[in-house]
């Protein structure tokens, strides 16, 4: 869970951090290209240098070029080109419902059974995650942001499919032999769509603070946090794992509280015990029986 809990603090932080990028500096999938690549070049790396690399039959490797078009490609380019023409507020609150999706997607696909504490669990986490997402600003739904709302959609989706489909190759694999295969799958998808965009931005006009968000997005969003989310897999739910989001707005009201002076205020109190009663419900494991 440690796992799932320092990934989900990453993404908190990336709403705002990425948004600093686009589109003022990078277009979303000259971004999108920088993390695939970089993350795929990482992988390979690590991997050929750990010794006793791991080797995936062809049906296990269509199966993780399934989870990447999914996880890496749809998710990512969704993500970053919904955010370049909508609000951090409307992606976070759509955002919300991939646990929801996921509870539903597990059960379709994986037999996962839905059970009283876990929908009780979302259901308070969704709630938290709404009061103290709407307390910092408001959703707003026009014409100019219908269609970035739209792609959030498409990628809380789609990530919410991926959690689904890795699940069973945690099982098999090591955490790093499906990550690597993942992106690079994701790359060969990605590129086509990307590299020109990359390669037309004018990266000599960038400044220094704006290459930090980008080293951000690449090293901990992408690397990090990819990484660490398939290793909660290992022992969690795909629902479980997807029920870390709610916490997200949280680690983002408590940047905003420590590092620019915003006052906390009660319905953060609230929304923030709702939260972690909704995560800790969701995570809960049965009691094993004794014989």
């Amino acid at each position: 869970m440690l796992a799932a809990f320092i990934a989900n603090l990453i993404y908190g932080l990336n709403y705002v951090i990425a948004k600093t990028i686009m589109p003022d500096f990078l277009q979303p999938r000259a971004i999108i290209a920088l993390r695939v690549v970089g993350g795929a070049l990482f992988f390979w790396l690590i991997v050929k240098i750990l010794p006793n690399e791991e080797k995936v039959p062809k049906r296990d490797l269509m199966r993780m070029a399934f989870a990447a078009l999914f996880g890496v490609a749809i998710n990512q380019i969704m993500f970053f080109e919904g955010l370049n023409i909508t609000t951090p507020i409307n992606a976070s609150i759509i955002m919300v419902n991939v646990p929801i999706l996921v509870m539903v997607m597990s059960h379709l696909i994986i037999g996962e059974r839905f059970t009283l504490l876990k929908t009780l669990g979302l259901l308070l986490g969704a709630s938290g995650a709404a009061i103290l997402i709407l307390g910092n600003g408001s959703l707003k739904l026009s014409s100019g942001t219908l269609l970035g709302d739209l792609f959030i959609l498409i990628n809380a989706s789609s990530y919410a499919l991926y959690l689904v489909l890795i699940k069973p190759l945690m099982f098999k694999y090591k955490p790093l032999t499906v990550v690597r295969w993942v992106f690079f799958f994701g790359a060969i998808f990605v590129l086509p769509f990307s590299a020109h965009l990359a390669w037309q931005s004018d990266w000599a006009a960038i400044p220094v603070n704006i290459w930090m968000s980008i080293l951000y997005v690449i090293i901990f969003t992408t690397i990090i946090a990819y990484f660490l989310n398939n290793f909660s897999l290992v022992n969690i739910s795909p629902t479980a794992n997807s029920a870390f989001i709610y916490l997200q707005p949280v680690f983002a009201a408590i940047v905003a509280i420590v590092f620019m002076d915003e006052m906390l205020k009660a319905n953060n109190i609230i929304a923030a015990m709702l939260i972690f009663a909704g995560v800790f419900l969701v995570s809960k494991r049965k009691n094993a029986k004794t014989t």
